[in-house]
């Protein structure tokens, strides 16, 4: 053990990676106090606070941070340059009575932070998964239940808790204590405000606000301060006023818009999200 090592109260323990059919050893540094399945596949430059607890059948990816008392149950898939905080369950066995037992898997991708307490439920079935992408950030509290499925780059206030089979593209921003209900999706760059609670699909690009939720606006600051044009912030504007704030069934809208608005990847997202809607949209 290096006097680095010894300071930090870790070991430093050798594993083995395979690139381009050569052996290479590679290190991660695990503490005496954590417990590690023997089974569990770890990947380069991981660190392992003490307390950790690393269950069976559990892949971690390289240059990961497992910090005291986070917990990465059987099914976790994680990959590279992750950072799971204090107290956080990964892989959690599903809250669903329809779950009978068996392996299944929480996917988890690159460069996100899973701050404190956040819990994540793995899938219910063999067949399904809950899957978070790369670059997500869940603040302490954060619930995402099984079957669900995270896009990247996507922000989750303090509190949310997000029901199962749930479906939120990139790009999402959730304010404090959000509340998402069973098998409700959300769209690219919708922002939902502190508070919030809802049963229907949250369409691209709007902000949702107030209690019950209703459509606020369309998103347009985050969206200018990251790229996207005047003219296509207009564009989506004049499209969501036809949706809500015309007189016309919600079919005629999605009609007027593809004769009225200029099209644009923006806009066919727009049309094929809300036409593609089950649970039907917040008004």
């Amino acid at each position: 053990m290096c006097s680095v090592c010894k300071r930090l109260s870790v070991y430093t323990v050798p594993s083995v990676v395979v690139e381009n059919n050569n052996l290479k050893c590679s290190k991660v540094m695990i503490s005496p106090l954590a417990y590690v399945d023997s089974s569990a596949k770890i990947g380069k430059n991981v660190t392992i606070h003490p307390f950790a607890y690393i269950d069976k059948n559990v892949e971690i990816g390289d240059d990961c941070e497992i910090m005291p008392h986070a917990s990465l149950m059987s099914g976790t898939r994680m990959g590279n340059r992750n950072r799971v905080f204090n107290g956080a369950v990964i892989a959690a066995e599903p809250q669903d009575f329809f779950y009978k037992g068996g392996d299944t898997i929480a996917v988890i991708g690159d460069d996100n932070v899973i701050r404190e307490n956040v819990v994540i439920n793995r899938s219910s079935t063999a067949e399904g998964r809950t899957s978070i992408g790369n670059g997500n950030f869940l603040h302490e509290g954060v619930h995402v239940s099984h079957d669900t499925q995270i896009g990247n780059c996507s922000v989750f206030g303090y509190g949310s808790k997000i029901s199962g089979n749930c479906i939120l593209e990139d790009y999402v921003i959730f304010g404090g204590n959000v509340l998402m209900s069973q098998g409700s999706r959300v769209g690219a760059w919708a922002m939902i405000q502190t508070g919030c609670r809802f049963r229907k699909d949250i369409p691209p690009f709007i902000v949702a606000a107030q209690e019950p939720t209703t459509y606020y606006g369309v998103n347009s600051f985050i969206m200018s301060h990251e790229g996207f044009s005047e003219k296509v912030i207009k564009h989506i504007s004049h499209a969501y006023r036809i949706i809500f704030q015309g007189n016309s069934s919600l079919t005629d809208a999605l009609l007027m818009i593809k004769d009225q608005v200029p099209m644009s990847k923006e806009i066919q997202h727009i049309i094929d999200f809300v036409g593609e809607s089950k649970l039907g949209i917040v008004k």
